[in-house]
């Protein structure tokens, strides 16, 4: 005898559920066409009374900051080239103490 005898296998019967899966209708090719006209006429209607919004002094104003620090940006990674940045690090790195070099202060 095993252990697994007993075990119930199939689906999971849930409680209140009628038993079956209802199916959709599948559409028919009619439809489906007339359904790509009507979206095709609504499209060329949303076309036709579209409106050009301009931009409120904001929102150019944020854009044109947007822009000169992006330039900042750009100006400040030209300055250094990789390797003078990495010498630069090491540098950085050899004046740090090392992590083992500093005594413990207090129990533990």
């Amino acid at each position: 005898m095993s252990a697994y005898d007993h075990v119930a296998s199939g689906s999971l019967k849930l409680k209140g559920s009628s038993g079956g899966v209802i199916k959709k209708k599948k559409k028919s090719k009619k439809s489906k066409l007339q359904d790509a006209t009507r979206h095709v006429a609504a499209d060329e209607k949303k076309r036709s009374t579209y409106v050009a919004i301009e931009k409120t002094p904001a929102e150019l104003k944020f854009e044109e900051t947007q822009r000169r620090r992006q330039e900042e940006k750009i100006r400040r990674s030209a300055e250094k080239s990789h390797k003078e940045k990495v010498a630069e690090f090491n540098d950085k790195l050899e004046q740090l103490s090392e992590h083992y070099d500093i005594p413990k202060v207090g129990p533990g």
